[in-house]
């Protein structure tokens, strides 16, 4: 089943690292992710910019677009994975082993229906796997 992990943590801190310290923790990820593509397990892993680098569209009628994020909080999702587990006890060993490699901050798990239209999300599954 593929999963996302959505990389939660204060971007203050994680946008602050000296090049020495983001080069750091990316070599600790690397060798989670290197497991994981050997594996045939990983898909598409991104890093998000800052919210301020945000645009929102607002729902409202009308829609209105504004700079910035949508809510203010401590932590903002930073960045997902999507990766192809057998289990959520897999997700939750590679979410340690992930959290383990990058200081702080929280990693949700998510199950992911996939949306062809006109197509059942089992179907669509099916046909990935």
């Amino acid at each position: 089943m593929l999963y996302a992990l959505l990389c939660y943590n204060s971007e203050e801190m994680v946008f602050s690292w000296s090049k020495a310290e983001n080069d750091a923790v990316m070599d600790r990820l690397d060798k989670v992710h290197s497991r994981l593509a050997e594996k045939g397990k990983l898909g598409p892993s991104l890093r998000l910019m800052p919210t301020t680098a945000a645009t929102t569209l607002r729902k409202s009628d009308p829609p209105m677009v504004i700079d910035g994020p949508y809510a203010e909080t401590k932590e903002q999702l930073l960045g997902f994975y999507v990766i192809d587990f057998d289990s959520l006890d897999e997700a939750l060993e590679t979410a340690r082993d992930l959290g383990r490699a990058n200081p702080g901050g929280a990693y949700e798990i998510r199950p992911l229906m996939l949306f062809k239209a006109g197509v059942l999300s089992t179907e669509v599954l099916e046909a990935a796997g």
